[in-house]
């Protein structure tokens, strides 16, 4: 008996499917950073002019907004830095991953703006789609002992991360604007996504998602690329063959 042979095109289209199946646990290992650098990426840009005209007419999509932050309201921080928002959060590292144990937030109402249009923020809204550059210290759980359980050994390494966002910052903003019965119109969270603020230019946004984790940065791409180059010449492959 000879053992039957498997075609070329199906190992080729079997193995970049499986590169494309490994490309995507790589990115979802990345945890929630992974979801929001997708929307960064994908999401559909507008003007600010565009998403107060949709959220009038009652279209509820999920957009992205850029502008200047501006706000009549700002505060500052022991820098004298005006500023909109700012988040404080303690978190220690246990079983094996970073959780919050403390957290404090300043906020006042502040919008985006771009020309004469500007878009107020849901500034409660704003969770893990907050994407700035953390100013960070970190310690043992004996060094901030009042914010920290009592279970929690002394040793436990902990860090505190600040981030802040300045009335004299332009922002890219992601969400969906909706219309209030006062006429107003916020940017928030829905369709199951996330409200989204970075400070940053997106190529910034993304390394700083990714952790300075370039080497499985890099193996995504390379698996990514790889299995899409092996479907198609898979398909290519039986197609000719179809045709002779």
């Amino acid at each position: 008996m000879i053992p039957a042979v498997i075609p070329l095109p199906v190992l080729l289209v079997g193995g970049g499917a499986a590169a494309l199946l490994a490309a995507g646990l790589v990115l979802r290992s990345f945890g929630p950073g992974y979801r929001l650098g997708r929307l960064l990426a994908g999401t559909p840009h507008v003007t600010v002019e565009e998403a107060l005209s949709q959220a009038r007419q009652g279209d509820g999509r999920y957009v992205r907004v850029d502008g200047r932050i501006d706000s009549a309201a700002e505060f500052e921080d022991e820098h004298h830095r005006p500023l909109v928002f700012r988040r404080r959060r303690i978190q220690a590292r246990l079983r094996d991953r970073w959780e919050t144990i403390d957290e404090r937030r300043e906020a006042v109402s502040f919008e985006v703006r771009e020309g004469l249009a500007s878009l107020a923020i849901d500034t409660d809204g704003l969770g893990d789609g907050l994407v700035v550059i953390p100013r960070e210290a970190s310690g043992t759980a004996a060094d901030v002992r009042d914010h920290v359980a009592t279970d929690v050994p002394d040793g436990t390494p902990v860090r505190m991360r600040i981030e802040q966002v300045s009335s004299v910052e332009h922002a890219i903003v992601l969400g969906v604007p909706v219309a209030a019965g006062d006429g107003s119109v916020i940017i928030g969270p829905g369709r199951g996504r996330p409200l989204v603020l970075t400070t940053l230019d997106v190529p910034e946004a993304m390394r700083l998602l990714a952790g300075g984790r370039r080497a499985r940065t890099a193996l995504a791409a390379t698996l990514l690329a790889a299995g899409a180059v092996a479907i198609v010449a898979g398909l290519a492959w039986a197609l000719l063959d179809g045709l002779r």
